[in-house]
């Protein structure tokens, strides 16, 4: 924590506090490009190295999502939690200009969560269809989603259908339904 004395003074505004040996930041979302950019830069710090971005999806609450940078400075022999909330509508500066790495990781996040990245250099879908609705890792997402899509293998072709479920929801009970061997029983 003492690499981290001069950035409370820079930056009034934020929580710093340790968990087990884990130091965590908490900062508004705001003043996530200043903060990121003061730690990757400043001497007493040096995290140059962005290891992860991760969010947590808290549907109940006012600021939804929660949004963790994983932070190493490889010469102080530290990591650093950044953890900031926003909001759903709203958006973080991309951080891509800094940290190289937040290129996927920002564009992950706007895919399954749909966290916008303000000033990201190429926003758009990674892991899901171009044409895909919605956010899959949101708490509001249908877990059946909206879209299924399978390969005809007379059209030699991807078909895109809505939703059917193919059997009705089974009522399940403790009772063993398969027939009983006798000669197994007595054994």
């Amino acid at each position: 924590m003492k690499n981290l004395n001069k950035l409370k003074e820079v930056f009034p505004n934020i929580l710093l506090y340790t968990i087990g040996n884990q130091q965590y930041l908490k900062i508004i979302a705001e003043n996530v490009w200043n903060i990121l950019f003061f730690l990757k830069k400043h001497t007493n710090t040096l995290f140059e190295q962005l290891i992860d971005l991760s969010l947590v999806d808290y549907l109940e609450r006012k600021f939804r999502f929660e949004v963790f940078y994983n932070l190493l400075s490889i010469k102080y022999n530290t990591r650093l939690v950044i953890v900031s909330v926003t909001t759903e509508g709203s958006y973080f500066d991309s951080i891509t200009n800094i940290y190289s790495a937040a290129n996927w990781y920002e564009r992950e996040a706007w895919d399954m969560f749909g966290l916008f990245f303000k000033n990201h250099p190429d926003l758009r879908r990674i892991l899901t269809d171009y044409g895909f609705k919605g956010h899959p890792l949101r708490k509001d997402f249908p877990m059946t989603g909206y879209v299924e899509v399978r390969y005809d293998d007379f059209l030699k072709r991807i078909l895109y259908e809505e939703v059917s479920l193919a059997q009705e929801y089974r009522i399940f009970t403790l009772e063993n339904t398969w027939p009983v061997d006798v000669e197994f029983e007595n054994l």
